[in-house]
């Protein structure tokens, strides 16, 4: 990932109106800032939200709140908890999906 040129920029993610991303079970409500091609997101999943993809994108993704389940499309399996994080790039086989049974508040940079 590489950060374009911007000012310095300070957001207010209460004051940008969130997007609704139905999933195949549940739903995320995403509130973006992007500039050229990074994105910055706020991602909140209902309870039960089941991704509707495998997703091969790269993400920097922080859990602030609730349990994510992350299933990699190899089988493997990961819980994380408020206080824990992801890694994963654009290269190589680690498509991935989420679920999570409680709900789910994120903070996710791609």
């Amino acid at each position: 990932m590489k950060i374009p040129a911007l000012p310095f920029t300070v957001t207010n993610w209460d004051q940008l109106s969130p997007t609704q991303h139905p999933g195949e079970t549940g739903e995320a409500l995403w509130r973006s800032f992007t500039v050229g091609d990074l994105r910055v997101r706020l991602v909140e999943y209902s309870p039960g939200y089941l991704a509707d993809h495998w997703c091969d994108r790269g993400h920097v993704l922080y859990v602030l709140e609730g349990e994510l389940h992350s299933e990699l499309k190899d089988g493997r399996r990961f819980v994380l908890t408020p206080g824990m994080s992801y890694q994963v790039s654009d290269f190589g086989d680690a498509a991935h999906r989420s679920y999570t049974p409680t709900g789910a508040r994120l903070f996710i940079v791609d």
